[in-house]
């Protein structure tokens, strides 16, 4: 007997009437109309169901922090950098541990089941990891947590940067982050980016590194991180968050950027709701979006997926560990609103997402876990639009969140009694 069948389902790639069986916590079979006895069976009445979302950059450590111990007032990089130092000292690890908590209650309740936090090594008490690294074995049940040991302050420019790192990666921290651009010169950050890929090539890391996040157009450490990619044989293990420069670089330079980023197997993570209110800030008008190029890095072969990287912290006061609304900012900064953008922005939340951070046994396909999400929509583009209610959310076959339909009742004569805001194509 099967643990769970779900019928009459659509999924993200078309197909509809489906069944696909679960027993396990995998996915047995994916077919139509399948008939078998099962403890549980779940009409998905057309519905769409997609594998969980994954959020490939984020900062747990500084979740729920909002107005501690004061705004970011000016909105932008500089000063949330400079606000989580002047919040740093004042972390206490239950707090951190809390809030984490808290935001990962969020994440579960909208389907997504798959983070990687970067987490500040630059303090020598590493406060921040040993919190994280206590979160992640509470969350380990329902949530898959990947922890980056990220030298917020700069790993050479500051004391003891390489000591803390590696000692972060001793205590358990999974992947090497960096983050060149905040380095004192050019220079330093490219020495960074070379002492930091190698040091995750001896330990036999993965790498993401905060890459060129500024409007600078002569910022350009993701074409040393790709060259030291190819250097130390690390090609698909390593990825490059932000690349925001991109936005502002010179067509001919990026023509040839683009390719030496695809021929070394790295990724990109673009971070729409966060690059959009960052970037441009010392813009009059026209005021730059500075998100990195996401259409063009796709066309070239380049694996792009999308992060949330901030809620309610020194940097972004607003969000609510919502994927889809990450999917609906980035489609419109990049202008990808064909059905094939939005497809591929659906795909930035979530398959895309899964490679970036090597997730095993990720997908609908059989043999994969069953952990997926079961959406009020009847198809990918109308999820997007809508930001669609996760009505059931399973982790490995186990239900572990729900929410009743969303729906208006309307107070208007002559017309229909509620509304769902959906509407069958024409």
């Amino acid at each position: 007997m099967l643990d769970l069948l779900i019928t009459n389902a659509t999924l993200p790639d078309g197909r509809t009437g489906l069944s696909v069986a679960v027993q396990d916590g995998r996915i047995a079979a994916v077919a139509p109309q399948l008939a078998a006895p099962a403890r549980e069976t779940v009409d998905a009445a057309g519905q769409l169901l997609a594998p969980h979302f994954c959020d490939p950059h984020f900062h747990m450590d500084a979740t729920l922090s909002y107005g501690l111990p004061r705004v970011n007032e000016s909105g932008t990089l500089l000063e949330g950098i400079a606000l989580w130092g002047e919040l740093k000292p004042l972390l206490k690890a239950e707090d951190m541990v809390a809030r984490a908590l808290a935001y990962c209650d969020w994440a579960v309740a909208r389907g997504l089941l798959a983070i990687r936090s970067h987490v500040d090594t630059s303090d020598p008490s590493l406060l921040p990891v040993e919190a994280m690294l206590e979160v992640k074995k509470r969350v380990a049940g329902y949530l898959d947590l990947q922890l980056v040991a990220f030298p917020q302050d700069g790993v050479l420019r500051t004391k003891g940067g390489v000591e803390n790192l590696t000692r972060a990666l001793d205590l358990g921290v999974d992947v090497v982050g960096g983050i060149p651009h905040f380095e004192r010169t050019m220079g330093e950050g490219a020495a960074s980016v070379q002492l930091l890929c190698e040091i995750a090539a001896e330990r036999g890391k993965l790498v993401d590194m905060h890459c060129d996040e500024t409007d600078d157009p002569m910022s350009r450490h993701i074409e040393s991180l790709a060259l030291e990619t190819q250097r130390l044989g690390l090609q698909g293990r390593v990825n490059g968050s932000h690349c925001t420069s991109m936005h502002s670089m010179d067509n001919y330079y990026v023509s040839k950027l683009l390719p030496l980023i695809a021929e070394s197997g790295v990724s990109v993570v673009a971070n729409p709701l966060i690059n959009i209110t960052l970037q441009g800030r010392h813009d009059t008008y026209p005021k730059r979006r500075g998100m990195t190029r996401v259409p063009e890095l796709m066309a070239a072969g380049v694996n792009v997926a999308f992060g949330h990287d901030c809620v309610m912290d020194p940097w972004y006061g607003m969000g609510s560990g919502d994927m889809l609304e990450v999917a609906h900012m980035g489609l419109h900064v990049a202008q990808m609103t064909s059905r094939k953008g939005i497809h591929a922005c659906f795909e930035a939340v979530t398959a895309n997402a899964a490679r970036v951070m090597h997730l095993e046994n990720y997908g609908l396909n059989a043999g994969c876990d069953a952990s997926f999400v079961l959406l009020q929509a009847g198809d990918v583009v109308e999820a997007v639009r809508l930001r669609a209610t996760r009505l059931k959310v399973w982790r490995k076959g186990r239900l572990v969140a729900e929410a009743p339909p969303a729906a208006s009742a309307l107070h208007v004569a002559g017309r229909p009694g509620r509304t769902d805001f959906r509407r069958e194509p024409q």
